[in-house]
């Protein structure tokens, strides 16, 4: 599972001809013919103390349930019971091993779409799009790009990396894991899910593996490039989000930005809860 400099590059590049590529559409695998459950899964690790600004989040999506649509809110105790009784002791072993919410967010998410298929979106996404039906026509696995320039330290904006040729040798691409849409047992999910589970597995006791790329971005990003360079026909498999900030924003400010629960200022280090 080695991570070198120069993987790094040949799967941003792969990521990014996926990206950029242009020309009509490829017929519909028939396996994925079927869309997935027309359900909305979320997750916030506890709900007994769930913060106002993200409740107001979460009902932006909750609201969809008069058009049909099935909302369910995990949190630690619900997600683990989930994986128990749908997978197994490994996988509720390493649900366990998720140092931080954020974690468990993303390890939840693989577990929860592996079993069941649907939408999985983060809790403080605000819905801003009139239509979400479009998302569950088909049971391919539904991805936003993203993009990360290393010299300035800032992220790249859509507008700018998603036309054909755009390039910079400091960019680097790759794919976010909200929204992840897919019918069950779809093989990309079913490989991230899998490394995630022997990184966690492998991971020294009392470790605190990095969280992108052990079940993160980085690691959904991996297992698609492997997926398509072992394989093959990873085009039939995926559909590109190139306009998700047309149907759904990621909130600032948020209350818990600020703290131990951003996991970007908890990475590696032991989470606290506000009662310990």
């Amino acid at each position: 599972m080695t991570d070198s400099p120069e993987h790094h590059r040949q799967r941003s590049e792969f990521i990014r001809g996926l990206v950029q590529q242009s020309g009509g559409k490829l017929p519909i695998n028939d396996r994925y013919k079927q869309g997935p459950p027309r359900t909305i899964v979320q997750y916030w690790h506890d709900l007994r103390e769930l913060p106002e600004d993200i409740e107001e989040c979460i009902t932006s999506w909750t609201r969809w349930t008069t058009s049909g649509f099935t909302h369910c809110l995990f949190d630690e105790r619900s997600a683990k019971a989930f994986i128990g009784g749908s997978l197994d002791a490994r996988h509720e072993r390493a649900f366990e091993r998720c140092y931080h919410p954020a974690m468990q967010a993303d390890y939840f998410r693989l577990c929860y779409l592996f079993v069941e298929g649907g939408l999985y979106i983060d809790a403080d996404d605000v819905c801003v799009g009139a239509k979400i039906g479009w998302l569950f026509d088909d049971g391919r696995l539904k991805v936003q790009p993203l993009c990360y320039d290393i010299a300035s330290g800032a992220m790249v904006s859509a507008s700018d990396f998603l036309h054909i040729d755009a390039y910079n040798p400091d960019w680097i691409f790759y794919f976010n894991n909200n929204p992840l849409i897919a019918s069950q047992r779809h093989p990309m999910i079913e490989r991230a899910l899998q490394r995630a589970t022997d990184l966690l597995e492998l991971a020294d006791e009392g470790a605190l593996p990095e969280i992108q790329m052990t079940t993160g971005p980085g690691n959904l990003s991996r297992s698609i490039f492997e997926h398509g360079t072992t394989v093959g026909g990873v085009e039939r498999d995926l559909v590109i989000l190139r306009d998700w900030d047309s149907l759904a924003v990621s909130k600032w400010p948020l209350s818990h930005r600020g703290d131990a629960r951003n996991w970007r200022l908890s990475n590696q280090q032991r989470f606290c809860r506000n009662d310990e």
